[in-house]
């Protein structure tokens, strides 16, 4: 087993934990700020396969941009931080450290599965692969 793809499981486990908790505690505004995050950087995926398993070439920049964690770790800390110094769920704050989380969730699960970048070629470079 490679201990990349365990350690990116592993943080999807513990991240997903937190956003349904989060999901539970907010209800359904909460619910689809975590789907529409969570299921969002696969949009570069709609119309985009050349062939089997293989991104046409022009969509996989947006894919790897997608699929970068410094957006949602950025969303994650501005919410979270932003959530605790005005001390309230009011302000909605806590939605955008959501929509960071169900992000990141959905990176590791990918990375957990083996599914890294894409090659300029379009090809998925496997995590833990060294050039």
């Amino acid at each position: 087993m490679n201990l990349m793809r365990l350690s990116w499981g592993m943080g999807a486990a513990v991240w997903f934990a937190v956003t349904v908790l989060v999901c539970v505690a907010l209800g359904p505004a909460a619910v689809i700020v975590a789907l529409a995050f969570g299921l969002g950087p696969d949009v570069a995926l709609i119309g985009a396969f050349a062939e089997r398993g293989r991104l046409k070439p022009t969509r996989v920049r947006l894919y790897n941009t997608l699929h970068t964690m410094t957006l949602p770790i950025v969303l994650l800390v501005i919410g979270s931080v932003t959530f605790f110094i005005t001390g309230g769920i009011d302000g909605g704050f806590i939605y955008i450290a959501l929509a960071g989380a169900a992000w990141f969730v959905h990176i590791a699960a990918d990375r957990a599965f083996g599914f890294g970048f894409r090659d300029s070629d379009g090809s998925i470079i496997p995590v833990g692969f060294v050039v």
